[in-house]
């Protein structure tokens, strides 16, 4: 009981204390900030790893970085490309949804739609040439590029390559920004890139592109689809910068602000970017343009020789090829090239598979020479490349001299193949296996850079060629990929 006037007589003056020194420690403040804003600035830069005595100047001018310097230079000359083509879609009855299917199967019919769909792009002269991919404007009825600034306009389609997945637009429009170009000769890994382009399309509402950075993770990358996927690339970049859907046929740019690629593809298990993406050479991309404006046709270098690989070890894995064709009264034939002949080095590229030297041919140029190393030989062989025969005397008719079944399973497993899907050769005439190479027990996987997946599927991508026109097939031998590329006939 004597403790509660105690309490009741100091806690008044304890109260009135406390208010009293926070009203001090409030008046310090105010007076310290009022008479020395600047020191009360040094200490909060100090407080966050600021050094003492930077100004607002220095630290714009650290925060401007390569990468900010390469998107200033670049991102105005990426353009989106919107696409609208006819596509037939699957329709659901929606009673089988309503039902749960309890009256039998489900029921279900196709409609031609006109369907929207879009990619990226980049301006490469003040003339209004855009590159973007093949398979962004494949099948397009209409194309319209929208510029970063908001405008848009339509484009025409002056050509496209499927091989190499490029195509080219035209548009008419003034004061285009170029995007500047650079080389791949000097790349290296683990530099600094940006993918410029437009992912995910109209869930994002602006028109400006998007930058991820990443790096340079791997150069030569061949990539080989899986089943789902459809395209087969050679000789790529690698980035681990983020690529998504929508990000094909943007730039992608070393820290300099130069375009040293094109987007192409993604390796992904889910749709979205893991860090592995694919983009084309810039060179090679810029010479398909070149051909397609100057000539209306991609002219391909042709040295009449087809190579297949060794023998595959008991891991799978082949280290090397050997000349499988020569072409009679080719560039490969003059040079003295014979079947059986191992080749190690191709314009000073080790040629480890068949795709590096297929590769290589993609970035050749009619008129090129080609510098090859047959193992066993002190010197060179020198082939120089020509412009692939418009019009060769043999003309394949390959549904009547092929035969082939949709690989199964139990194929696989009795023959040792590794490819999980494809067409293969159970019969082959002896003309045409002495034009193409192709033998019996080769599993055709791919043809005009398409993936294929049943001898059904060859048929009929096969029936959709033009007479005359230029066919390569990608097929598997010896547990390694091959290609041999022929004209159809009828």
């Amino acid at each position: 009981m004597a403790r509660t006037p105690l309490l009741r007589r100091f806690l008044p003056l304890a109260i009135l204390a406390a208010v009293a020194s926070a009203c001090l420690d409030d008046a310090e403040a105010t007076a310290h900030l009022s008479a020395s804003p600047a020191s009360e600035d040094r200490s909060i830069r100090a407080n966050q790893g600021v050094p003492p005595g930077a100004s607002g100047q220095d630290i714009a001018q650290e925060r401007e970085t390569a990468v900010v310097r390469a998107a200033e230079r670049v991102s105005p000359s990426v353009v989106t490309v919107n696409v609208i083509r006819t596509q037939q879609v699957r329709l659901r009855d929606p009673f089988d949804d309503f039902f749960g299917g309890f009256f039998g199967p489900q029921r279900s019919r196709t409609q031609a739609r006109r369907v929207p769909s879009l990619g990226s792009g980049f301006v490469v002269d003040d003339r209004g040439t855009i590159l973007t991919n093949d398979h962004v404007v494949r099948g397009a009825e209409r194309i319209l590029v929208t510029l970063p600034d908001g405008r848009d306009v339509e484009a025409r389609l002056i050509g496209t390559d499927e091989a190499t997945d490029v195509a080219v637009l035209a548009v008419e429009l003034p004061d285009l920004p170029v995007a500047p170009l650079g080389t791949t000769s000097d790349l290296m890994i683990g530099e600094w890139v940006v993918a410029f382009g437009n992912p995910f399309g109209n869930l994002i509402s602006n028109p400006e592109p998007t930058a991820t950075v990443g790096v340079i993770s791997a150069l030569g990358r061949h990539v080989v689809p899986s089943q789902e996927d459809r395209g087969f690339y050679l000789g790529m970049i690698q980035t681990d910068a983020a690529i998504n859907p929508g990000n094909s046929g943007g730039p992608l740019v070393n820290a300099l602000g130069e375009v040293v690629g094109m987007n192409a593809s993604i390796f992904s298990r889910g749709g979205g970017s893991e860090g592995v993406g694919f983009a084309i050479p810039i060179e090679r991309v810029l010479r398909i343009a070149d051909d397609l404006i100057e000539h209306g046709e991609v002219r391909r270098a042709w040295v009449g020789l087809d190579v297949e690989p060794e023998e595959a070890d008991e891991f799978g894995r082949t280290r090397g090829v050997r000349v499988s064709r020569v072409s009679q009264g080719s560039p490969a034939d003059r040079a003295g090239l014979r079947s059986g002949q191992r080749l190690t080095v191709a314009n000073e590229r080790r040629l480890v598979s068949p795709l590096d030297f297929e590769a290589l041919l993609l970035d050749l140029r009619v008129g090129d020479e080609l510098w090859i190393q047959v193992d066993g030989t002190s010197d060179p062989v020198r082939i120089q490349a020509e412009n692939f025969p418009a019009l060769p005397a043999e003309r394949v008719t390959i549904l009547r001299d092929l035969e082939v079944t949709t690989l199964t399973p139990p194929a696989r497993d009795e023959r040792g193949i590794g490819s999980e899907a494809g067409a293969l050769v159970t019969g082959i005439s002896l003309d045409l296996q002495r034009i193409l190479g192709l033998r019996e027990g080769d599993v055709i996987v791919g043809i005009n850079r398409q993936r294929i997946g049943s001898a059904e599927e060859l048929a009929e991508l096969l029936s959709e060629i033009p007479a005359r026109s230029r066919v390569q097939f990608i097929f598997e031998r010896n547990r390694g990929l091959s290609s041999t590329t022929f004209v159809l006939g009828r």
